[in-house]
């Protein structure tokens, strides 16, 4: 199909071309559109904007743009600016994109429904017209296995030996998967000790969780897998005796495929049947109704085949789910000593950010002891210049006490120890909070190696030994 004008979609450029009042385009945008020069609206808006007229009172750095600009515009007592020009042609150009992509939108939806009403029309009619003939060939087949129900049933012992073998068989495999099913919780119970922080979901523990579902998954199956084939083993037993009335079945199966035969579209006693379309309970599969006529035919040959499919179906269980439980135990397996690596290396990292944090503890004990002797020598010093400024204030008589340049010094010698020991304080005061943080963060360090080593403890020493116990693929499958 060619598409048509609805089809085509239009770019803003191309509406502008054909909106255009002159009717060409233009070299620059319209005016009403981002310029050439304000591609980024943001990038020439002033740092600062300038007062409007006289009025104007100054200028607040808050604008709707205040985390990437910093600026608002003047506000005075008549108007507020809030937006550029840039950022009103942008706004333009946002809302015009919007409306093309809306309408452009409505243009796909309108030709995809026009191809859905086609391809529903006619996928209908195919269907009805193969479902048709299906039907039809359905009540041919009914019809022959109506006419040909003679033959007698042959014997079952040997087929029933053998799957009561396979029946011991799967109790077998059942009994043994409850080895790894306590081994799989165990694990799951033991993390569960783990102490503080270490009680993280990590992937060995995400790892035993899927182990033990899957676990709960093919336990399950094999108890279905036991039901049928207990059910096949009665089914066995009893094929002579099971289908008494197949003929009159076969009968009115037939006429009612004839009826569906011939409904069509303007047949009038077709009506809607809600629940049509849900399998009864009772329903059967078409292999099934296979099995059901030839049963009636030569029904122990036929429930012989039936029941070497269900051993063949039960000899694919146990090989998946047992490679299946293998690989997941070793999942499990590889996570758990990935573990254990990992957490060995953040032990050995914390400890050896032990050792260090207690050297720099013990080099700031130092420096606190080397800062507190040098306080205490200043002391000295003070006091020999205090006591030559004391001896010339008081000392001195009459117009020999006089403010020279020796007093001049002295009073600037004590201020300049004081500036030093008042320096040397504030660094002891900041020593001695770093020491503080030193002694917190080794608490911490230690505390933490100590989380760690029990974590390892219970992945190593508990889980991994535990799942050396994991049974082999051999004993999982039942022999």
């Amino acid at each position: 199909m060619e598409p048509g004008p609805l089809m085509r979609t239009l770019k803003p450029e191309d509406y502008e071309i054909q909106t255009n009042p002159i009717g060409l385009p233009q070299d620059e945008p319209p005016c009403y559109l981002p310029q050439t020069d304000d591609d980024n609206p943001l990038k020439n808006i002033p740092d600062k904007l300038g007062a409007i007229g006289p009025w104007a009172t100054g200028k607040v750095d808050w604008s709707p743009l205040a985390g990437m600009t910093g600026i608002r515009p003047v506000v005075d007592h008549y108007t507020i600016t809030r937006y550029s020009p840039a950022e009103w042609r942008a706004r333009n150009e946002s809302i015009i994109t919007q409306c093309f992509d809306t309408m452009n939108q409505s243009v796909r939806v309108e030709n995809d429904s026009k191809d859905t009403i086609i391809r529903t029309y006619a996928f209908a009619d195919k269907a009805q017209k193969d479902n048709t003939c299906r039907l039809q060939s359905r009540a041919r087949d009914v019809d022959k296995w109506k006419e040909t129900l003679h033959r007698a049933i042959n014997a079952m012992s040997e087929e029933i030996s053998t799957m009561e073998e396979q029946r011991r068989r799967l109790k077998q495999s059942l009994a043994v998967l409850r080895i790894p099913e306590a081994i799989a919780t165990e694990c799951l119970d033991r993390r569960t000790g783990r102490p503080d922080h270490e009680l993280v979901r990590d992937e060995p523990e995400e790892e035993l969780t899927r182990e033990v579902a899957l676990l709960s998954e093919v336990r399950d199956l094999l108890n279905r897998t036991l039901a049928d084939i207990e059910a096949q083993q009665v089914e066995n037993r009893n094929a002579r005796q099971r289908m008494e009335y197949d003929w009159s079945d076969k009968k009115e199966a037939h006429e009612i495929e004839a009826i569906n035969c011939h409904l069509t579209n303007k047949s009038t006693t077709t009506l809607f049947k809600p629940g049509a379309t849900r399998y009864p309970n009772e329903q059967s599969s078409e292999e099934y109704w296979e099995h059901f006529t030839r049963d009636t035919l030569n029904a122990c040959e036929h429930t012989r085949q039936k029941s070497i499919a269900l051993r063949q179906t039960l000899d694919a269980i146990l090989l998946n789910s047992t490679r299946d439980l293998r690989t997941q135990a070793d999942t499990v397996e590889k996570a758990l000593n990935k573990r254990v690596i990992c957490m060995e290396e953040v032990r050995q990292r914390l400890e050896n950010d032990l050792k260090a944090c207690l050297r720099r503890l013990a080099d700031t004990e130092t420096q606190i002891d080397k800062l507190e002797v040098a306080i205490k020598s200043m002391d000295a010093a003070m006091k020999v210049a205090q006591t030559r400024l004391d001896n010339r204030h008081n000392r001195r008589l009459r117009v020999e006490n006089c403010r020279d340049k020796p007093q001049e010094g002295l009073i600037d010698e004590v201020q300049s120890i004081q500036e030093g020991v008042t320096a040397m304080l504030a660094q002891l005061k900041q020593s001695n909070d770093i020491k503080n943080e030193l002694m917190s963060t080794r608490g911490a360090l230690e505390r933490e190696i100590m989380l760690k080593r029990r974590a390892i403890q219970i992945d190593k020493e508990r889980c991994q030994l535990l799942r050396t116990h994991f049974p082999s693929s051999t004993a999982l499958s039942g022999y």
